[in-house]
This record gives structure tokens, C-alpha cells and sequence, in this order.
């Protein structure tokens, strides 16, 4: 990227973080004006200070001096009550536009495919949601805030000086060309070092997860080296990418005052020579040399400033890609209510990307309604993957993939979903309440009657009464307070609850020790009942009433049939099932 573009992006990037600003204008504008009346309030201190020199040590005029006091409060006043609206104002609109960006976020990160979860871990995901924004709150209020109030008081401070003395303040205006060079130098070198902190913030959350999603492997394989070692190489990283922007920071800043320190030097040389010392008094140096030094200030700050600026547009294009990701796709129209549950698969392919080899190839297949259908094979042959395709978790390359005669991909999609439950092999239950996961999410109206019988219906009653809250236990993150057979009988529960007339099954007794099996395997037959059903099995003693299995292999059908015909074939099927019960 030449470095006209870098400019031009970031240019572009603010400009889109500045339009998250503009709902709250009023109080932009007001900020803005306290900024305006604060700017001044520099000047008029330092034409205080040449009045205090001329009337009051000059000329010694009584009536000035005694109003020279109450001038002095009187600025400080002033400055302390735009100071206090425009900081507030700025601060306000700032934790307005955080909030704005972080709900954008969120609704974004419950739209995104489950492609976009599956390349991107939810550490690097968390970070952006956490750490970036806090990093574009610093550009939009702070960064705004010292960059109009002080760029004001320069200018006021300026306009002074130019009044007072327009050679002296000529000097003063000769460094402006150096410094603007150096400050875009170092806002290239602010933004290249902010984006890889950005990076690395995301490696520390990443490495952080891990850590304690698998803390239970790590103690028991004996990884807590290995891991620490993991932590300590990004967090090393994190650390030298931080002290490079402190040392940018650290030369930039004092070097900027010291080109400014010169300009001051030289002002002072040229004031005292003979030539000019007829032409400037005592109070114009006074009041000219009172207004430099109160440059001093806000340049330092606008210096200080430009690394929070380019963290904050290196995080706000953290946001901003995350925010324009593409989300899932809503082209269908068609709403449906009820489904026969008729499903019909037609040449249908699919592959993970583009380069990479087809996880599905060309798959044709009819489910009539109401028929239980298995889907078995070895481990990547394309089982979940084909049942995925259905709720449309991802998008198939070609083919169609048919409901009542329907293409899905002209249905709604939450009106396709709908029609559909799902118990996965990795039960996902919420940090809430045991009736409030069965009745998730569209089910929340249900009644507490309907959400006891779902419960009983999935064997989950008997161990539920037996908590001292009952329903209103609460199960703790992702259930980790409850078994796994518990937690698998309440996915189950909450399906049954659903009552959809599609029934997508991923091993869904695969957690349960073998007596809470056969009671989960009853509920099951009688949820199957005139229900379309598509199970993924790897255990295969769960799928031998079912009404027909697929046997795939390398994303391919390769047979399919009853349990007893497979068997009796003596084919893949066959092969698996001995491997399986062979002792």
C-alpha cells in the first residue's frame, strides 16, 4: 500500500467513525462552542497580562489595577465552565457512539455464517468487541477533544500574537513546515505499530481461552509449560510493539518542544536588539512572550495525542472490517408456517473454500415426510456437513436443496429455521436458569406447564426435582454445573418443546451412561413420530429402526438401505457395524 493510500484510508476510516457521531450534533456543536470560548480564554489571559504590565507596572494607572484581579477571575472562570461542558459533552458523545459500535457488533456477531466462527477464534473476536472499541473511545472523545480545543487555542493564541507583533510572531510561524513533517512521519509510524498491537491483543485473548475452556487437559497432560511458554511469546510481543510507541512518543514529543523552545529562543534574540527595541514595549513583549509559552501547552498535547489517533483508527478498522463482514445470506422471500417436511437433495456439492477439495460431491437424495433417515460414515466423510446444508449454516456451491418442493434458498430464512430443531453432539446451554434454556430463545412464552412436560418427555424431570431449585437453578457457563447425560436431556427437552416437524439429530445420546440411553432412546422414537428426522450417528446400535440409512464415504453416498439390508449387503455399512461390535 503506497503511503498515499495509507493517508487516504485512514482519512476514510475517521470520516466513518465521525458519522457515528453526527445523531448527537446538538451536543457536538455545544462541545464545539465551549471548545470555541475555551481557545479564547488563552488569548485573554494573555492580553490580561499586557494590560497588568502597561497600566498596571508601566503607567501605574489606579483605576486598572483595581480591576485587574476581578479580570483574571473572571478568565479563569470562563475557562473553568467551557472546560468542564466541552470535556463532559465530548466524554458523553463518545460512551454514546461505544454503545452504538458494540450493539452494531453484537447483532453482527449473531448474523455472521458459521464459516466466519470456524477460521476465526472467539478470543480475536472478544478483543475486537472489548479492547478495539475501548481504543476508538479514546479517538472519539479524548483525541476529538484535545485536537479542536487546543488546535483553538492555538489559532487564538496566534491571532494574538500576529495583533501585537506580526514579525515577531513570522519567527514563530518558520517551524511550522518541520513540524508538520514530523508529526506525519510519526502518525505512519503510530498507525503500522497500533494495528500489530490490535493483532496481538487478539493472540493474548486467544491464547487466554484456551487455556480456560481447556484447563482440564492441560493439568492432566502436564501442559502448563508448554502453555506459559504460548502466553509468554505473545505477551512479549504485546510488550515490544507498546515500548516502540512509547519510544516514539518519548523522542517525538521533546524534540517538538525543542524546535518550539528554539522559535522561543530566537524570538527573545530578536526582540532584545536595538533595532527592535523601539518598536516592541514592555507589555507587547510581556503579552507576546505570556502567549508563547501558552503555546507550549497544547502543542505538547497535540503531539501527545497523535499516538492515541492512530491506535484509535487502527482499532475503528478493526471494527469496521469486522462490522462489514458479510453476513448470512436472506435472499428468500417466502415465509412458511407449517412444513410437510418433505426434503430433497439434487446434486448438490459444497467445499470449504474455492482451493480446497469438495467436502460434498454431487449428492442426490429424497426424504419423504415423516421418515427417519441416518447418516453414517467414517470421521470427515461429509455427515454433518450435508445436514448442515439444510438449516443453511453454510451456503452449497451447486444443486438444490428442495422443502415441499421449495427451494430453501427462496424461503426466509428464519422462517426455514423455524421449522426446524436440533440437538447437537456438544450441547450449548446458557448461563441462566434450567427453564429458561428448555424454553429458549422464540420459546420464552411458552407456559410452565408445557416446559414440564417437555422435561419429563426427555427423562430430565427425575434429576431436576432432585436440585434444591428445581427449575430455577441456575446451570453455570455452558452448563458446566450439570453431567453431561443432564445437559444432553435438556438439549433434547428444549427440542421436544419446539415440537418442529424437522428433526436434525447429531449422536444425541452420545453423553448418556446406558440406562438414561434407553429412557432418552423411548422419548426420542416418540419426538421421531411424523417428524422428518435426519440423525448423524457414529453409534451405530441408535439408528437400527430407522427408516433408511446413508452410508457416505469421501462426500459421496456410497449405499443406502434398511440396517438388516446393509447388513445383509456385507459392504461398507457391514464393515463398520462389525468393527463396532466385534467383541
Amino acid at each position: 500500500m503506497s503511503q498515499e493510500k495509507a493517508q487516504t484510508d485512514g482519512g476514510v476510516i475517521y470520516r466513518r467513525l465521525l458519522g457515528f457521531v453526527f445523531p448527537y450534533w446538538k451536543v457536538f456543536i455545544g462541545s464545539i462552542l465551549a471548545m470555541m470560548v475555551l481557545g479564547s480564554t488563552e488569548a485573554a489571559f494573555a492580553a490580561v497580562m499586557k494590560v497588568i504590565t502597561g497600566a498596571g507596572f508601566v503607567d501605574k494607572d489606579p483605576e486598572t489595577i483595581r480591576w485587574i484581579p476581578l479580570m483574571i477571575i473572571g478568565v479563569f472562570t470562563v475557562k473553568m465552565i467551557s472546560g468542564f461542558f466541552s470535556t463532559y459533552g465530548m466524554s458523553w458523545i463518545a460512551r454514546q457512539v461505544i454503545k452504538t459500535l458494540r450493539k452494531q457488533m453484537f447483532n453482527q456477531l449473531l448474523r455472521l455464517p458459521s464459516s466466519y466462527f470456524e477460521g476465526t477464534s472467539s478470543g480475536v473476536i472478544l478483543s475486537k468487541l472489548l479492547y478495539d472499541v475501548e481504543q476508538v473511545a479514546a479517538a472519539s472523545s479524548q483525541v476529538i477533544t484535545i485536537l479542536i480545543r487546543d488546535t483553538l487555542s492555538i489559532i487564538a493564541l496566534l491571532a494574538w500574537m500576529i495583533y501585537i507583533s506580526s514579525s515577531l510572531t513570522l519567527i514563530f510561524l518558520i517551524i511550522t513546515p518541520v513540524l508538520t513533517i514530523l508529526v506525519v512521519f510519526i502518525s505512519k509510524r503510530f498507525r503500522k505499530l497500533a494495528k500489530r498491537i490490535q493483532g496481538s491483543m487478539g493472540d493474548i485473548s486467544h491464547v487466554s481461552e484456551e487455556a480456560i475452556e481447556g484447563q482440564r487437559v492441560i493439568k492432566i497432560f502436564g501442559g502448563q509449560d508448554y502453555e506459559t511458554q504460548q502466553f509468554e511469546n505473545v505477551n512479549e510481543y504485546n510488550r515490544r510493539q507498546h515500548m516502540k510507541i512509547v519510544a516514539t512518543t518519548a523522542f517525538s514529543t521533546p524534540f517538538i518542544q525543542l524546535l518550539v523552545a528554539c522559535a522561543f529562543a530566537l524570538i527573545v534574540y530578536m526582540a532584545t536588539l536595538p533595532d527592535m527595541r523601539g518598536i516592541v514595549g514592555v507589555d507587547t513583549f510581556v503579552s507576546f512572550m505570556t502567549a508563547m509559552i501558552m503555546l507550549m501547552q497544547p502543542t505538547k498535547r497535540l503531539t501527545t495525542i497523535n499516538a492515541l489517533l492512530q491506535q484509535g483508527i487502527a482499532a475503528a478498522q478493526s471494527v469496521f472490517d469486522f462490522l462489514d463482514q458479510p453476513q448470512e445470506k436472506h435472499q428468500g422471500g417466502k415465509t412458511i408456517s407449517q412444513t410437510k417436511g418433505a426434503v430433497k437433495f439434487e446434486h448438490v456439492s459444497f467445499s470449504y473454500a474455492k482451493d480446497k477439495d469438495k467436502i460434498l460431491d454431487d449428492v442426490s437424495l429424497t426424504i419423504e415426510p415423516g421418515q427417519s433417515v441416518a447418516f453414517v460414515g467414517r470421521s470427515g466423510a461429509g455427515k454433518t456437513t450435508l445436514v448442515s446444508l439444510l438449516p443453511r449454516f453454510y451456503e452449497f456451491d451447486e444443486g438444490r436443496i428442495m422443502l415441499d418442493g421449495d427451494d430453501i434458498k427462496d424461503i426466509n430464512l428464519n422462517s426455514l429455521r423455524d421449522q426446524i430443531a436440533l440437538v447437537s453432539q456438544q450441547v450449548t446451554l446458557f448461563n441462566d436458569t434450567i427453564a429458561h434454556n428448555i424454553a429458549y430463545g422464540a420459546l420464552g412464552t411458552v407456559s410452565e406447564e408445557e416446559v414440564i412436560k417437555a422435561a419429563e418427555t426427555a427423562h430430565a424431570i427425575e434429576f431436576i426435582r432432585e436440585l434444591p431449585e428445581g427449575f430455577n437453578t441456575h446451570v453455570g457457563e455452558n452448563g458446566v454445573l450439570l453431567s453431561g447425560g443432564q445437559r444432553q436431556r435438556l438439549a433434547i427437552a428444549r427440542a421436544i418443546l419446539k415440537n418442529a416437524p424437522i428433526l436434525i439429530l447429531d449422536e444425541a445420546t452420545s453423553a448418556l451412561d446406558s440406562e438414561s440411553e434407553r429412557y432418552i432412546q423411548e422419548a426420542l422414537d416418540e419426538l421421531m413420530k411424523n417428524r422428518t428426522t435426519l440423525v448423524i450417528a457414529h453409534r451405530l446400535s441408535t439408528i437400527e429402526r430407522v427408516d433408511k440409512i446413508m452410508v457416505m464415504e469421501h462426500g459421496k453416498i456410497v449405499e443406502q438401505g434398511k440396517h438388516q439390508e446393509l447388513l445383509d449387503k456385507e459392504g461398507i455399512y457391514a464393515g463398520l457395524y462389525n468393527l463396532q461390535f466385534k467383541n
